[in-house]
C-alpha cells in the first residue's frame, strides 16, 4: 500500500468517528432558538392533554369534583402547571403565526427576523403570567 493510499484511509476513518454536540455550547441565533422551543412547546401540548382531559372529567364530575379542581389550580403547582401550559399555549400560537407570515414572505429580512423571534420569546411568558393572574 502506497503512501497517499493510506492518508486516505486515515482520513477517512476519522471522518466517520461520532461527534458530541453540546447544545449549550453552541451559540444559536434568536431564530435558532425560537425554532427548537416551537417544537418543545409543541411537545408538551401534546403530552399534556391527557392531564387536561382528566382534569376536564373531573370537574365535571359533580360539585365536588368541580371545588377539587378548582383547588388544584389555586394551588402552586397547579397555578405553576397553568402558567407553563399557557406559556406553551400562547408561545406555539405566537410562533406559528410568525412562521405562517414567513412563509408569506412577511418579515424575512434580517433586522426583522431577529425582532419578531425575539418579540414572540419575551411576550409569550408576559401574556403568559397576565393571564394565570386573572384566571387564579
Amino acid at each position: 500500500m502506497d503512501i497517499e493510499t493510506k492518508k486516505t484511509l486515515n482520513t477517512m476513518t476519522n471522518n466517520t468517528r461520532p461527534v458530541f454536540l453540546n447544545p449549550l455550547l453552541i451559540a444559536l441565533p434568536i431564530a435558532g432558538v425560537l425554532s427548537i422551543a416551537h417544537r418543545m412547546t409543541g411537545i408538551l401540548l401534546v403530552l399534556s392533554l391527557p392531564a387536561l382531559i382528566w382534569l376536564l372529567g373531573y370537574s365535571l364530575s359533580g360539585a365536588e369534583g368541580f371545588n377539587g379542581s378548582r383547588d388544584l389550580l389555586h394551588g402552586p403547582i397547579g397555578s405553576g402547571g397553568l402558567f407553563l401550559l399557557l406559556w406553551a399555549l400562547l408561545h406555539h400560537l405566537l410562533a406559528g403565526i410568525r412562521y405562517l407570515l414567513i412563509d408569506a414572505g412577511i418579515g424575512i429580512e434580517r433586522p426583522v427576523y431577529r425582532i419578531s423571534a425575539l418579540l414572540v420569546l419575551i411576550s409569550a411568558p408576559i401574556l403568559a403570567n397576565y393571564l394565570v393572574g386573572k384566571l387564579v
